[in-house]
């Protein structure tokens, strides 16, 4: 079984930065694709982007993504990366690493980023 683990979230200031880590438990090739999602309180997950095989980034077309939230990869840690910046309390969500073989999803547990006004 596919294991992510996500770390670096936290509480930060309004227009902080943050840097959310993800590390799977295979190899970071044998994946399709990976990328981040976010759920805010009373909402359902949603999308912020995913990173092919071959590098590309894909992000979702909602608004909130422009620029402040920047995906990575480093093949050689074996770790994706999410670049938060200008951080805002609408922000505040529970962010999750996504992982997929084919058409096998596999989820991190989440990590809690707390954005204050």
């Amino acid at each position: 079984q596919v294991q992510l683990i996500e770390s670096g979230g936290g509480l930060v200031q309004s227009g902080g930065s943050l840097r959310l880590s993800c590390v799977p438990s295979e190899s970071i090739f044998n994946f399709n694709s990976m990328g981040w999602y976010r759920r805010a309180p009373g909402k359902e997950r949603e999308l912020i982007a995913t990173i092919t095989l071959s590098g590309m980034i894909h992000y979702t077309d909602a608004d909130f993504v422009k620029g402040r939230f920047i995906p990575s990869r480093d093949n050689g840690k074996n770790t994706i990366y999410l670049q938060m910046n200008s951080l805002k309390p609408e922000d505040t969500a529970v962010y999750y690493c996504n992982a997929r073989i084919l058409s096998s999803n596999y989820w991190g547990q989440g990590t809690q980023v707390t954005v204050s006004s």
